[in-house]
C-alpha cells in the first residue's frame, strides 16, 4: 500500500483513504472482463467538453479499422449523451442469455453496445445519478460477452467526472485519443482532461482535431472555422503527442452520421488514428 505522503494531488487523490494514504494499486480496482470475452486492446476517446465530435471520431474510426478485417467494438459509455447506435442505424435492444449479455453487430460486424439499445424509447432521458451511471458502465464491460475483439473503443462522455473516473479506473485501457476543436478554448479545456489522464496513469496517445476546416466548394481553399490555427498542434506538442488528424467539416460525412451510414465514410478520413491504433496491434 502506497502513502499520499509524497504525492502533489493529494488532496484530489481519489484512492485516498481518510488516514491520508493510496488505497489498493489502480490494477486492484480493475472490474473484471466476461469469462467468455477476449479484448486485446482498448483505446478511450475523450473531450474536454462536449459538442466536438468525439462520437463522430470513435465511429469513423471502428468503421475504418472495421473495414481493414479488425474484429472492433464500441462500449458506449457516454450514457446521458448516446449517439453511436444512431450513427450506424441500430435500432432495438440488446438480447442475452444465461451466460451475458450480446452486443448488437453493425453491417460490418462491429460490436456495439449502448444505452440507446438497451432503453425501450430511445428517446426517453436518462435521469440517472452517477453511481447508477458508472455502474452501468462497469456493466458494459464486465457482462457483456465481447467474442475475440482486436480492440475496443469506448466513447467517453465529456468533462471529467464520475463516468471517466470509473472507466480510468475499472477497465485496463491502453490509452486514450484526446479530439478537440482549434477554439481559443482548447488550452484549458484540453489541458483538464490530460490531467485527468495523467493523474489516472493513463496514457494519452495522440490528438485529433475536428472540424479543423472548410473547403470552398467554389475553388478549393481550406478555410480555418476559428480563426487562427495550430492552438491544438501546441497542445499536442506540449504534451510530447502528435496531432493525428486534422478533420474538416464536411456535410455530406455529416448527411452520412445523420442517415445512419457511418460505415460508409470515405477512406481517406482519419487515416493518422488509423495507422497509429493499427501500428499498436501489431506490436
Amino acid at each position: 500500500m502506497g502513502s499520499c505522503d509524497s504525492c502533489s494531488s493529494k488532496s484530489s487523490c481519489p484512492s485516498a483513504t481518510e488516514g491520508g494514504s493510496c488505497g489498493s494499486e489502480q490494477e486492484s480496482l480493475i472490474a473484471p472482463l466476461h469469462a467468455k470475452s477476449s479484448v486485446k486492446k482498448v483505446i478511450g476517446v475523450c473531450s474536454g467538453k462536449g459538442g466536438v465530435g468525439k462520437s463522430f471520431v470513435t465511429s469513423v474510426l471502428a468503421s475504418r479499422l472495421a473495414r481493414d478485417g479488425y474484429r472492433v467494438a464500441i462500449l458506449d459509455a457516454d450514457v446521458t449523451g448516446p449517439s453511436i447506435p444512431k450513427a450506424f442505424g441500430l435500432k432495438g435492444q440488446l438480447r442475452g442469455d444465461e451466460n451475458g449479455i450480446l452486443p448488437m453487430v453493425s453491417h460490418s460486424g462491429i460490436s456495439i453496445v449502448s444505452v440507446n439499445l438497451v432503453m425501450e424509447n430511445e428517446e426517453a432521458p436518462v435521469v440517472w445519478r452517477g453511481p447508477v451511471i458508472s455502474g452501468v458502465v462497469k456493466q458494459f464491460w464486465s457482462d457483456v460477452i465481447w467474442e475475440n475483439i482486436d480492440v475496443m473503443l469506448i466513447d467517453m462522455p465529456p468533462g471529467t467526472g464520475d463516468v471517466p473516473l470509473t472507466v480510468f479506473q475499472s477497465i485496463p485501457l491502453d490509452g486514450i485519443f484526446l479530439v478537440s476543436t482549434p477554439q481559443d478554448l482548447v488550452s484549458m479545456i484540453v489541458n483538464k482532461a490530460r490531467n485527468m489522464a495523467l493523474l489516472m496513469k493513463v496514457k494519452v496517445l495522440g490528438f485529433v482535431e475536428n472540424m479543423s476546416y472548410t473547403v470552398c466548394k467554389h475553388c478549393g481553399e481550406k478555410i480555418p472555422l476559428f480563426g487562427e490555427e495550430g492552438k491544438v498542434q501546441k497542445a499536442a506538442d506540449q504534451l510530447g503527442v502528435p496531432l493525428l488528424d486534422k478533420i474538416p467539416l464536411n456535410p455530406e460525412i455529416t448527411a452520412l452520421v445523420d442517415e445512419g451510414h457511418i460505415e460508409k465514410v470515405p477512406s481517406d478520413v482519419l487515416s493518422g488514428a488509423v495507422e497509429f491504433v493499427e501500428k499498436m496491434l501489431g506490436e
